[in-house]
């Protein structure tokens, strides 16, 4: 299938650049500052915790706040990746070969999402790592360990799906990557008013990002919140081909 050269052409692409590399390096640099301070504090917290009944373990103190802190970083990171999908095809004007070119649009979108999409997986299996480490000196609750990577993938599937959109409308991949952010970031606080906005509340709610995966990682794996990132994530990805389709028609 056409898609999976077009997506291994793009993840040789990013590997490829400095930008890549160093948006791993410093990923890896803040999060495991990030894992290290909560190991801290969840040994500070050892000695009170262990007469409680029902008390939290390392999972709960230490990977579920990583795969928070990893959500909102992975939001900055994202429109740097997704940036320049389609926009630099449509600066560098070699966005009309593609379109001459033996391949449908739905496999130059699946392509270019399944690249920039691999490479979120590769961070997610580093940031996995980390967690996982903890096995040396005690165990970990699997289950909450899985549902917060299930809950990452999935929020990083819909963030790629936004990105490939937006970089489909601009012309420049900075622009992208501004309004990439900007949406996400919408996307992520939309509900932060919906207590006081009665029923649209609950639509707001529905809406966030946020919302959905919190859910998720309380390990709390419901078909709502699954269901949310697929549709949420196909949605964009639908768009992004009917904004090709219109670019090689005016072509």
């Amino acid at each position: 299938m056409m898609a999976f050269v077009i997506a291994g052409r793009e993840l040789r692409t990013l590997f490829l650049s400095p930008l890549a590399w160093s948006i791993l390096g410093v990923i890896q640099i803040i999060l495991g500052y990030m894992f290290l301070a909560q190991l801290d504090y969840y040994v500070m917290l050892q000695a009170r915790i262990a007469g409680m009944e029902d008390a939290p373990g390392v999972t709960d103190l230490v990977a579920v706040p990583l795969f928070g802190n990893a959500g909102v970083i992975l939001l900055l990171v994202t429109p740097l990746l997704t940036m320049r999908l389609i926009s630099e095809e449509r600066r560098n004007r070699t966005l009309s070969l593609l379109f001459t070119a033996p391949v449908s649009m739905t496999e130059i979108i699946l392509g270019k999402y399944l690249g920039v999409f691999g490479f979120l997986l590769i961070m997610v299996a580093m940031i996995v790592l980390m967690p996982l480490s903890l096995l040396a000196g005690g165990g970990l609750d699997f289950g909450k360990l899985a549902a917060c990577v299930v809950a990452l993938v999935m929020l990083l599937a819909g963030f790629a799906a936004v990105g490939l959109y937006i970089s489909a409308l601009a012309s420049q991949p900075t622009v992208a990557a501004v309004s990439t952010f900007g949406a996400l970031l919408l996307l992520w606080i939309i509900d932060w008013t919906g207590n006081s906005a009665g029923e649209a509340g609950g639509v707001l709610e529905y809406l966030s990002l946020l919302r959905h995966y919190e859910s998720l990682l309380k390990g709390l794996v419901s078909t709502t919140d699954l269901v949310y990132f697929l549709l949420f994530t196909l949605t964009f990805l639908v768009l992004s081909v009917h904004r090709l389709d219109n670019d090689r028609l005016q072509k």
